[in-house]
């Protein structure tokens, strides 16, 4: 088998011991919604990856979606994310975070007392989600984003990479995918604006090309990435005739702003849409920065996909939350532990720091 997974490589001015990349994973555990010292244990376990990309993280208190999310929005937040860094960095690994704004993905019960669940219209997600308060309750209707809104979460997002940077991290992921707030924006079922930012493929993309320009005049386009679900179906998203040609223009443009990564989310391997390969792969083509994918990978076909030149870097997820030492049992062939998916986002350390 090859073993290009293994190599070191280099991401924008950051170098890479091994182009395996801990991906994004919510794991509702902060606490108040500040990162804590088990958080700090758990990235630091697992900083043998060649980048870390830590879970969504609210870059404003409107931002906020699920129970236990951390911010990054106060001084205690950029603390706390500080000491995780520290931690990671001092056991050899680069870490990211992914700014998410949870959008229409919320619940004033997980919220800050004044925030607001906004979103690009006042189209409910479809479904219900997890308060520590009231248990399960559906998605509430959010409040239509007026210009004001939309001028104050792009402002948002640069805050929040600004913030980043002074917590530490090495370079700030925007979360555009899974019908989070950017993808509320890009995908046809949670965006019906008849204004500059809806309808047309040129309106749709606008807030996330204007949240990439906003991050990137913050903190360097060397220091941002951004995550794309195409073909997507989660959080009430769906695909439309138009899919192919506004994720082309999309990638167009952060070419143009000279982002560092693309992201591509492709959970085919568990049940959800494929990707369209020819999108994929014309993606691939034109963009010219790096290229991560994700979606279900094994060690051989992970490297089969490096080799074959389908990307740069491969993200692996849940196979992390079990396996601490994950890049030494790719290499080695050692036998996988299971996650106890009971305990994905559920507090304490049971689940999370005890594999």
């Amino acid at each position: 088998m090859s073993n290009t997974l293994f190599t070191p490589t280099t991401l924008g001015k950051l170098q890479l011991k091994n182009r395996i990349v801990m991906a994004p994973m919510t794991r509702c555990r902060a606490i108040g919604n500040v990162p804590n010292d088990l958080m700090e244990k758990y990235y630091a376990q697992r900083a043998s990856a060649g980048l870390i990309i830590a879970e969504g993280v609210a870059p404003s208190a409107n931002g906020l979606g699920y129970a236990r999310q951390p911010g990054l929005f106060t001084d205690a937040q950029i603390a706390g994310w500080k000491r995780v860094n520290d931690g990671v960095h001092a056991s050899g690994g680069k870490i990211f975070v992914q700014l998410m704004h949870d959008g229409r993905v919320s619940h004033p019960a997980n919220m800050l007392v004044g925030a607001k669940v906004v979103a690009p219209s006042a189209i409910a997600a479809p479904g219900e989600m997890w308060t520590d308060s009231s248990g399960m309750q559906p998605y509430p209707v959010p409040a239509a984003m007026t210009e004001a809104d939309i001028a104050q979460a792009i402002a948002e997002f640069a805050s929040g990479a600004k913030n980043a940077i002074e917590a530490g991290f090495d370079g700030i992921e925007l979360h555009g995918a899974n019908g989070y707030l950017i993808d509320q924006f890009l995908n046809a079922a949670s965006n019906q604006r008849t204004d500059k930012w809806g309808g047309s493929v040129e309106n749709r993309m606008r807030f996330a090309v204007e949240v990439a320009k906003a991050a990137v005049a913050a903190v360097g386009a060397d220091r941002i990435g951004m995550r794309i679900s195409p073909y997507g179906a989660f959080n009430g998203t769906a695909p439309d005739a138009e899919m192919d040609a506004l994720y082309e223009r999309l990638i167009s443009e952060l070419n143009n702003i000279g982002l560092v990564y693309i992201h591509v989310v492709d959970h085919s391997s568990m049940g959800a849409p494929e990707v369209s390969p020819a999108l994929k792969a014309k993606i691939r083509a034109g963009f010219k920065g790096c290229y991560i994918l994700s979606g279900g990978y094994d060690a051989a076909r992970a490297n089969a996909d490096i080799d074959a030149n389908k990307g740069d870097l491969v993200a692996f997820g849940r196979p992390f939350i079990s396996n601490p030492d994950l890049v030494q049992k790719l290499q080695s062939g050692a036998p996988l532990t299971a996650p106890d998916m009971s305990t994905f986002y559920t507090p304490g350390e049971k689940g999370y720091t005890d594999y």
